[in-house]
């Protein structure tokens, strides 16, 4: 499978797509708090998604090769998750921390991007997996431009992580994405400088990096989806969607509620 190189016309829908996946979690932020449930979270969404947006929630019934159908429209991991939590019932703690992540089909294209919320107060470890996961991701994406290899990205987001003595989840990664929600090419959140694809103009993916705060073994439950550390350590994960530009890179997926980049060397 070849990568394909998005036109400007292409980024223009990436860009709407993008903008509009951001959004929803911009919408859900103000829900985010103890007592709600990741289902009514995902009602929400669905809703916006569908109603406000009139665009269609990627996750639902998505069933790549070997999976059955994802039965929501998007993703929640709680805490020792490390990601596709399907939402449930269970209502959010106080000290809980959870990942949402939301895809977005917009006229065709997709905007993927995902973001951690701490439920109430939040205890001071997992306050700092979460900022330190949201840097580790901002280093990877600062390495954007033509002519670095996926190797740079990967290898400054595993220095960066490993430093804080947390690990990097190595059986899952960032991706291609355009038309179909996963493309070429793969992108690993860790890996050595000057190796793997070379990047140009019009590459578009996600960087996403799941970082444990113990080990960085997983395992699946049987649900066939979710992901959790082995050793029950917390776990992180931000996301957004990347366009290789001429003289650098655009995050695609950024709303009026993003949150602005790490200041420089804050960790």
């Amino acid at each position: 499978m070849s990568i394909t190189i998005k036109t400007a016309a292409d980024a223009d829908g990436m860009r709407i797509a993008g903008r509009l996946a951001s959004e929803v979690l911009d919408m859900l932020t103000l829900h985010v708090k103890p007592g709600i449930t990741t289902d009514e979270l995902d009602r929400l969404a669905h809703r916006h998604i569908v109603e406000v947006q009139d665009a269609v929630p990627a996750p639902l019934n998505y069933a790549p090769p070997g999976y059955t159908p994802y039965p929501k429209s998007i993703c929640t991991s709680i805490n020792h998750q490390v990601c596709h939590g399907i939402p449930n019932d269970r209502p959010l703690k106080n000290g809980d921390i959870v990942n949402i992540d939301v895809t977005v089909i917009k006229d065709g294209w997709h905007g993927d991007t995902s973001r951690m919320f701490v439920v109430g107060e939040g205890s001071i470890a997992a306050r700092r997996l979460c900022s330190l996961t949201y840097e580790a991701m901002w280093r990877g994406i600062v390495k954007v431009k033509p002519g670095v290899r996926l190797g740079d990205i990967g290898h400054a987001i595993q220095t960066f992580t490993e430093r804080q003595g947390f690990s990097i989840v190595r059986e899952f990664c960032g991706h291609g994405i355009g038309r179909k929600f996963h493309e070429e090419p793969q992108v690993l959140h860790y890996g050595r400088p000057g190796t793997l694809e070379e990047l140009v103009p019009g590459m578009v993916f996600t960087i996403e990096p799941m970082v444990n705060a113990g080990r960085r073994e997983i395992k699946e439950l049987g649900d066939g989806w979710t992901i959790v550390t082995k050793d029950r350590s917390l776990s992180a994960q931000w996301e957004h969607t990347v366009l290789v530009t001429d003289t650098g890179y655009e995050v695609l997926t950024l709303s009026a509620g993003s949150p602005p980049p790490p200041e420089p060397g804050a960790a």
